[in-house]
């Protein structure tokens, strides 16, 4: 029996990857350094799955930044901003176009689906010459073979990349991206012809927006393209691979009729309703790679039950056509248990990383072959037994405490219209305020600080004082910049949402279970086990501390509870919203905390949010209807004197604006700038907002330093569609990525613009 996996994670098991490519980007390193690092890393995952017994490997997975910028770059479908001339794409354009340089902005950057992941969108319109400019797909699939593994090339398919992209600046919004698919799929021939001619077998196109609800046009855009590529794919096994949700019926008809088309695969973990669409029907002769292994969690497969599962679709599709699959690229989930040392035995006994679910995906694979590996199964069952009768996941008080919530929709007895004017008169803002989002740049000096408090090397009265003296830093700055509600800068945070997970109940943590945001960004989720509660306040020293330090207002910055929960690896044995109202009274908690030690301005940031936000419309009421109700609870308890603030950013959010004015937050700050302005469309269409709002007025991704008149530009265009009155000037998202070579200058300028227009409103 055949087993198969979709992708695998790149940064590698001690964040190489990430080390070499800040270590390029600095200068410090060489183009010829950061490729041996790279090949190093993909020849070792080659090998490890090989060594497992995979069958069907996937290579063309590993990126320097992301897979849709792959794809952007083998359509040589670069902005002309970056003045690429032909010829193959090379890392300047290649990084100009991730990361923006001294003199053009980066491209728009938001959310995988309904991952943590971002990629970058493509900008397309009827202009876009697509030529085939990277051969990277053609090269990893000979640097494979020449190792001895035989691999399957994975493409993000052509209709979903077009699917993906958006029409570039000045193409009109109304513009079809679907008509360039002759021109894209054009390029796509040449490629399989490329990969033909080497020697490839098999090709994996990734086609995950077949799991949207598309109409009738979008479905016929497959039809065609793959009857157009027909001719060219003959003499290859061709696999769709759909992934993190359901395929809706209409879809699957389509899916499976497709020209050409050897295989299917399906996520069969969060997609257990396409197990029906199966049984109903599934074309003779085909592959079905069956998604059983959950490739966006760390809890260990329940092989007993997977097991059942592929017995029943074995019946169907028949044995020497089903493949063991993951759900999708394992890329979401960490890299290797056999990395964490500090994990307690019955914890991780309860889990699997990449590496161990790469295992998983074959024991089950020789289990269907009818040579089950007893003992591991055995092992299997008495972790799930283990995790399910654990007293540790259980608390009852948490219980009844988040159950009693049902009975209120928790909003404040004020309307935001009359807090903001308490609020005013109680902080007496200037027209225009500026603020930041919260973190300032993660020196190496304080990251060492960090390091060694963990380690035991220095004691906590040496660190509390590195760490207040960092505060301090951060507080003058921005009293020197003229910053109006300020920051600490949270140098006591690694990461935001581990930060507040170390100090709950419920938690666990890794040592390096670190997995890829976007770019060099890895994140480290903690590992939500039982219910979740708050013993003791967790930020209320170090905002006090920070408050004392100034006369101007100090914002207490804390994680929302639908954001703590989308960025850990969540239990999978209660509903989320059960999860996430234990967390929210947690963070409830702690907010009244602050309020009574002095702290007037509160963000609670739900920057994740709309990344929850289900695939399908008919999923997507419930999920906002208990995560919007989960924020206002955070905060019902406060006075109207306390400004509560939320922070959003890199998701599209047009679409959910009427939940987020139902949060009832006093002031939104969200990404704006990196996006083209895109929010300020719904304000343009009509949408009325009465609450504090900040657009964010630069892109912090980027090293460019934006020029005060560009940021007094993007005010303006704030201006023509929201009040003046409730407009905040802020960044994008927070400053932590960033040096403050970079910080300084462009909040400067940042400020610089905010007094220009006060001046220019006052006239």
């Amino acid at each position: 029996m055949a087993s198969h996996i979709v992708g695998y994670p790149r940064m590698g098991p001690k964040r190489e990857l990430k080390f070499a490519l800040e270590s390029f980007w600095d200068g410090k390193s060489s183009a010829e350094d950061l490729k041996k690092v790279a090949a190093d890393l993909r020849a070792s995952i080659w090998k490890q799955m090989a060594d497992a017994g995979i069958k069907y490997i996937p290579s063309n997975t590993f990126s320097y930044y992301d897979q849709v910028l792959d794809a952007t770059a083998t359509l040589g479908a670069v902005p002309p901003r970056y003045g690429w001339t032909g010829g193959e794409i090379g890392f300047d354009t290649y990084f100009s176009m991730a990361r923006g340089n001294a003199t053009v902005p980066a491209m728009e950057m938001t959310k995988w689906f309904d991952t943590n992941y971002h990629f970058i969108v493509p900008e397309l319109g009827p202009e876009v010459k697509f030529t085939y400019a990277s051969h990277k797909a053609v090269e990893e699939y000979k640097e494979a073979k020449a190792l001895g593994v035989e691999t399957v090339p994975v493409l993000i398919g052509p209709v979903s990349y077009l699917l993906l992209s958006k029409p570039a600046k000045g193409v009109e919004k109304t513009f079809s991206l679907l008509s360039l698919l002759p021109k894209v799929l054009a390029v796509y021939k040449e490629v399989i012809a490329d990969l033909k001619a080497a020697g490839a077998t098999w090709i994996q196109f990734d086609e995950p927006t077949l799991v949207l609800d598309l109409d009738a046009h979008k479905l016929q855009a497959f039809t065609d393209a793959y009857a157009e590529l027909a001719p060219v794919l003959s003499g290859l096994n061709v696999l769709i691979e759909t992934y993190f949700a359901d395929i809706p019926a209409e879809t699957y008809k389509t899916l499976t009729s497709l020209n050409g088309v050897t295989a299917y695969g399906f996520d069969l973990v969060r997609g257990t309703q396409t197990i029906d669409l199966i049984k109903g029907g599934f074309p003779s002769g085909k592959y079905l790679f069956a998604g059983v292994v959950d490739g966006r969690n760390i809890w260990a497969n329940d092989l007993a039950g997977s097991l059942s599962t592929l017995h029943a679709l074995e019946g169907i599709v028949g044995k020497d056509k089903l493949v063991v699959s993951t759900s999708c690229s394992l890329l979401h989930t960490a890299v290797d248990l056999v990395n964490e040392t500090k994990l307690d035995d019955e914890i991780k006994s309860w889990l699997a990383f990449a590496a161990q679910k790469v295992v998983e995906v074959n024991a089950l694979a020789h289990a269907l072959a009818g040579h089950k590996n007893e003992a591991f199964f055995f092992a299997n069952t008495a972790a799930q037994a283990s995790r399910k009768s654990s007293p540790r996941v259980t608390n009852e008080a948490v219980q009844k405490a988040a159950a009693a919530l049902k009975g209120s929709d928790h909003r404040r007895a004020t309307n935001v219209s009359a807090r903001l004017d308490a609020q005013q008169k109680k902080l007496n803002l200037p027209i225009l305020p500026t603020t930041t989002i919260g973190s300032f740049p993660q020196t190496p000096e304080l990251r060492r600080v960090r390091r060694e408090f963990k380690a035991g090397k220095i004691s906590e009265e040496e660190y509390v004082t590195s760490i207040k003296e960092e505060i301090r830093k951060v507080v003058e700055l921005q009293e020197e910049l003229d910053i109006d509600v300020l920051v600490h800068g949270e140098p006591e945070r690694n990461d935001m949402v581990e930060y507040f997970g170390e100090q709950l109940s419920g938690f666990a943590f890794t040592v390096n279970g670190w997995v890829q945001s976007y770019g060099s960004r890895c994140v480290k989720p903690p590992i939500i086990y039982g219910d979740v509660s708050r013993p003791k306040p967790m930020t209320v020293f170090w905002s006090s501390a920070a408050q004392s330090m100034t006369k101007r207002p100090m914002k207490g910055m804390l994680t929302g509870p639908v954001t703590i929960l989308n960025w850990s690896f969540v239990r999978n044995d209660q509903p989320r919203s059960e999860t996430t109202y234990q967390i929210a009274l947690a963070i409830k908690d702690e907010v009244e905390d602050l309020e009574k030690a002095g702290i007037n301005v509160i963000q609670i940031d739900e920057a994740a949010l709309r990344e929850g936000l289900p695939l399908r419309k008919s999923e997507q009421a419930h999920y906002l209807d208990w995560a919007v109700h989960a924020f206002r609870i955070t905060n019902v308890g406060v006075q109207d004197t306390t400004q509560i603030h939320t922070h959003m950013c890199y998701s599209n959010f047009n679409d959910i604006i009427h939940s987020i004015i139902d949060m009832d937050a006093d002031v939104i700050t969200i990404e704006n700038s990196r996006s083209d302005e895109k929010l300020l469309s719904v304000f343009r269409e009509g949408v009325k907002y009465g609450a504090g709002i900040g657009p964010g007025v630069y892109d912090i991704h980027s090293p460019r330093i934006p020029p005060t008149e560009e940021i007094a530009d993007r005010i303006n265009k704030m201006l023509a569609v929201l009040e003046k009155n409730i407009l905040w000037v802020n960044p994008d998202c927070g400053l932590k990525t960033r040096k403050y070579t970079e910080v300084k200058p462009a909040l400067t300028n940042m400020v610089a613009a905010a007094k220009l227009i006060r001046n220019e409103l006052a006239k």
